[in-house]
């Protein structure tokens, strides 16, 4: 480790590497609970593209493995260092770089918040979609490297719908590593050679680093979205309301699901004025203009009640609306502190929601685990929250049985173990699970091509086979 250090100090004489182990600790894992965590040899907070070129160069001679880092908010252990390995936190490279009002582009360093990203565009009447409940504090550069979606995927679409283009540091395929390849494009079509950017996007920085990204925007909503409520007695019924909804042709800009459990944890916590007196909510968000939207809000209320809701209703208070829609991005931090949390991230068809929903609950009770639930419903995407007591080594492994579980039960729905937190270390098992080896040795073959020395986040996503 001290001659590693060592060298790569002196490969990169004019970067500031970071040594200290507290401060190595603290940047060496995302969220994910309990994934693997190695032990770095060093950390850089790069602030250009140069120095992450100079650093790639350097850890390619000395074979020293180089995990990219945003903000470290991942669900997957997908920023987890391995052994030995650089850190390379890209948190600094925070700038945005220019907003092209006449052509609807932006482009953006990976540290950019994605929060920060939609005030400044706002500012121009512009709007930028992909909204993970993680906005306030995760970067463009994570986002796009898990592919991101959030509330408003359901009808905008998921981080790739606006990638158009983006600058990387690679290896193998420019025939040296530490190189800087621009992928993708600036103009709205364009089909010369592979999608190499489309490539990138959800590669959890296995394939190269990437240092800028150029992202596709829309004209800012001109009006507030009307929000529907639908109260149901059970999370079942709640995803029979939400395939109701699908079959009727409506496609609103969010629909959310939210339990109980959740609903009170963050009530407990925020003291929003939410009474959580019903098994779930429903959250719907429509945002067609004038009265064409009135009468989606009015079928969206109707669906609901139809599906076998409590109560549905229009919400009339903007800040009652805004409450909820906290509520729902609150969520998975208010049951952070009460517990070990081990998030799940399944997609299922639309029509299926309403049987991942029972399986679900099927699994809490069999494994004796207490399982909050969270849900992009409108698309399938799920995020069971499984909650553990600190310190209770049964009720970890029960809450790790029930996750792979659940993953099994997505994939015979015909669903997906990961939508939009990315495979990193939890999913790799899931993943062979799901694709066939024909297709799995494609991916491993790619990532060879692009990193035959398999420096970029090792062990990540197709991994180890065995592992």
């Amino acid at each position: 480790m001290t001659d590693a250090r060592t060298a790569l100090a002196a490969a990169l004489p004019d970067s500031d590497l970071i040594t200290d182990p507290d401060v190595l600790a603290a940047i060496s894992h995302d969220d994910a609970e309990w994934a693997a965590v190695g032990t770095p040899v060093a950390a850089l907070r790069a602030r250009s593209t140069a120095e992450v070129s100079a650093a790639v160069a350097a850890c390619a001679g000395l074979r020293v493995p180089i995990v990219p880092r945003g903000a470290g908010t991942g669900l997957s252990g997908g920023a987890n260092a391995v052994d030995g390995c650089l850190v390379l936190d890209l948190s600094r490279m925070n700038k945005i770089i220019d907003i092209d009002a006449d052509n609807l582009t932006v482009v953006v360093q990976p540290g950019v918040v994605n929060d920060d990203l939609k005030k400044a565009v706002a500012a121009h009447g512009l709007w930028y979609p992909p909204d993970p409940a993680s906005a306030p504090w995760s970067t463009i550069g994570g986002n796009v490297s898990t592919n991101a979606g959030g509330l408003c995927c359901l009808k905008y679409g998921v981080t790739r719908d606006y990638v158009l283009g983006m600058e990387a540091v690679v290896g193998g395929p420019a025939g040296q590593y530490g190189t800087t390849v621009r992928l993708g494009r600036r103009t709205t079509k364009g089909v010369s050679g592979y999608d190499l950017a489309g490539l990138f996007v959800g590669s959890e920085g296995t394939l190269g680093v990437i240092t800028e990204v150029t992202l596709r925007l829309r004209p800012a909503r001109t009006q507030p979205p009307r929000t529907v409520v639908g109260a149901f007695d059970s999370v079942v019924t709640a995803g029979q309301a939400v395939a109701a909804a699908t079959r009727s042709g409506l496609v609103p800009a969010a629909l959310e699901l939210l339990d109980r459990v959740c609903l009170q944890a963050v009530e407990e916590w925020k003291h929003l004025g939410l009474s959580p007196s019903a098994e779930a909510l429903l959250l719907a968000q429509i945002d067609t203009p004038g009265p064409s939207g009135q009468e989606e809000a009015d079928t969206m209320a109707a669906v609901f009640r139809d599906a076998g809701a409590l109560w549905a209703e229009q919400s009339t208070d903007e800040f009652e609306a805004e409450a909820l829609f906290a509520a729902r991005r609150l969520a998975y931090p208010a049951l952070e502190r009460l517990s070990p949390v081990l998030t799940e991230d399944v997609c299922v068809p639309r029509s299926a929601v309403p049987a991942i929903l029972r399986s679900i609950l099927d699994i809490a009770g069999r494994h004796g685990v207490r399982i909050a639930t969270i849900a992009h419903a409108g698309d399938g995407n799920l995020h069971p929250l499984i909650l553990t007591p600190p310190g209770d080594d049964a009720a970890r492994a029960a809450a790790q049985a029930a996750f792979e579980e659940m993953l099994t039960a997505a994939i015979a729905l015909g669903g997906t173990v990961t939508a939009e937190h990315g495979v990193g270390l939890l999913k790799r098992r899931g993943m062979r699970q799901e694709m066939s080896p024909a297709a799995l040795a494609m991916q491993r073959a790619v990532k060879q091509t692009f990193d035959p020395l398999d420096l970029f986040n090792p062990g990540k996503v197709v991994g180890d086979p065995t592992g």
